[in-house]
């Protein structure tokens, strides 16, 4: 019998509503986004007359997630950096020496002095006074090595301790380098994906390239020397002890010192301590504030340990200086002037509001572990991008009407139903692409206008099925009945095969072969719905309204 139950009309019909008005936002596109670029604004504190008027251009109680752009249809930078993953070998031997030097201080009757040495990036070395102690002294030392954290390196040391003559030599192994880069690409991924996420951007594209290589895309920003302003600065921040000044930069720092620039103080240079007390790795949270005089500052924050090695440093260095070093300059040198216990503290300097804001975006994304060598960058306008997207909506238009006037010759009334639920199919994928955050790229919209090709295959199944039982002298609602339950096994074969193909796309795709993925599997998903419910639903309150005797596919 040729029925919907009620229930089933009432889901239908409701996913087809909710489909238009997630979708409904995208028709009015440059609105809804100065729209919710204020919003995002105020709801950060930055009240201005114009975040406040662009507040009022979309009804909040509406939907208000758009398609994203991409950068072929936006505009905006591209950046492929490199990783200096040698940094963090150079870097892990530093911060080693202070406890090296704890276990041979401890040993100083078998080993007698000890002396740091200068050293090539990656390599610490060690000169101690009684050379014929050296077995012992690689003993001592070597109980720091760990084993590696890793599938590939099971069983192995992370370091490697050697003697040569009267140095002691501690290097990285080659599995734990092996294991470094990977954690270090990865982490340098991730704080690159948050400082961006940061500051608003929509739907950028950061992923691996190689060994060491990151591809950075990001649609809507405004040139690639504004995105590596944003990226490009490590961010380590460091709270190190001052040993005294100068204004030689080649002065003799001593060993285990380091001589260090400031910021705001030309010609001034600080000498420090090397292993810093505190570093940006203990922050939990930084924040753009005022200091007491009304200046830019950043309110900062520890975590429980670094609260308490910088309390424990504080109480016992009342009336010292100490710096605060930012990516190797000191922005600020203040003498302590009680114990801080709480863990929390204000960076001074001579900011801007800008730079106060960035340096806390900066500090709250996290340290990169490493610099980052930009070999290639590139600015897309977005004249480009409106090329795309006019070409794009020639292209769609040309498809949809070729497909319509198709439909209406070959069907006649049921054409028209079709050609209803392939409208309500397109409104469907924009109204899914919003709803997930997804990105429409150049290759998307090729899959959107592949799906409009292939959102009637379904239904041209179920009208030839139709007309076939009509043929055999069935009568108009069996017909219409046995038309949709036998051509549903074909439209399922078709349709599985193909969303298969489109999950491999995009689980083996990246950048545009990805958007093109999303838009065919969201496609064919819509085609099945709005083919097999929609149009049958149509059909049937045509058919309860009408009561045809015959009827003409």
């Amino acid at each position: 019998m040729l029925y919907i139950d009620l229930w089933k009309r009432i889901v239908i019909i409701g996913l087809c509503a909710l489909g238009l008005l997630l979708a409904l936002p995208n028709a009015f596109y440059t609105r809804v986004e100065s729209f919710n670029d204020a919003t995002v604004a105020l709801e950060k504190g930055v009240s201005t007359p114009e975040n406040q008027a662009n507040s009022t251009l979309w009804p909040s109680f509406l939907p208000s997630d758009i398609v994203n752009l991409g950068l072929d249809l936006r505009g905006g930078a591209h950046l492929l950096a490199e990783v200096k993953v040698a940094d963090v070998y150079a870097q892990r031997m530093k911060s080693l020496w202070p406890e090296v030097r704890d276990i041979l201080r401890k040993e100083r009757a078998t080993v007698g002095t000890i002396r740091l040495q200068d050293a090539p990036a990656g390599e610490l070395r060690v000169k101690i006074s009684n050379p014929s102690a050296m077995a012992q002294a690689i003993e001592f030392v070597s109980v720091l090595s760990q084993p590696i954290v890793s599938l590939n390196a099971v069983g192995e040391k992370d370091l490697v301790v050697t003697g040569q003559g009267d140095t002691l030599i501690v290097t990285l192994s080659e599995a734990e380098k092996v294991a470094t880069d990977a954690r270090t690409l990865q982490q340098s991924l991730e704080i690159v994906r948050r400082r961006i996420d940061e500051v608003g951007t929509r739907e950028p594209t950061i992923q691996r390239q190689g060994n060491d290589r990151i591809l950075i895309q990001v649609p809507g920003i405004g040139s690639a020397a504004e995105l590596k302003a944003l990226i490009g600065t490590t961010a380590q921040l460091t709270f190190q002890h001052v040993i005294g000044q100068t204004g030689d930069p080649d002065a003799a720092a001593g060993a285990g010192n380091e001589v260090v620039p400031s910021l705001d103080r030309e010609g001034v240079y600080y000498i420090l301590d090397a292993a810093p007390v505190v570093s940006g790795e203990d922050l939990v949270d930084a924040q753009p504030s005022f200091d007491q005089n009304g200046r830019p500052a950043v309110n900062f924050r520890f975590d429980p340990t670094g609260a308490r090695k910088f309390g424990d440093y504080t109480a016992e260095n009342i009336g010292n200086p100490f710096a605060i070093v930012l990516d190797g300059e000191v922005i600020s040198a203040p003498v302590i002037q009680s114990h801080i216990p709480g863990g929390s503290g204000i960076i001074t300097g001579n900011f801007t509001v800008e730079e106060s804001t960035n340096l806390a975006v900066l500090l709250r994304a996290g340290a990169l572990p490493a610099g980052l060598d930009f070999l290639e960058e590139r600015t897309i306008g977005p004249e480009l991008g409106a090329d795309s997207i006019a070409a794009g909506k020639i292209a769609s238009l040309v498809a949809g009407i070729a497909v319509l006037v198709f439909m209406v010759l070959s069907y006649g009334l049921f054409g028209l139903f079709a050609n209803v639920a392939l409208m309500i199919n397109i409104a469907l994928i924009f109204g899914l692409l919003s709803w997930i955050g997804g990105t429409l790229t150049l290759p998307g919209i090729a899959g959107i206008v592949l799906t409009i090709g292939m959102a009637v295959d379904a239904n041209v199944l179920i009208f030839e099925r139709i007309r076939e039982e009509l043929k055999a002298g069935k009568g108009p609602a069996r017909a219409i009945e046995l038309g949709y339950e036998k051509a549903l096994s074909a439209i399922a074969d078709a349709n599985i095969t193909t969303l298969i193909t489109a999950i491999i796309l995009f689980a083996a795709g990246s950048g545009p072969v990805r958007g093109f993925a999303i838009t065919l599997g969201l496609g064919i998903i819509t085609s099945v719905f709005t083919a097999i419910y929609v149009t049958r639903l149509l059909v049937v309150i045509w058919f309860e309204r009408r009561r045809p005797k015959t009827i003409e596919v």
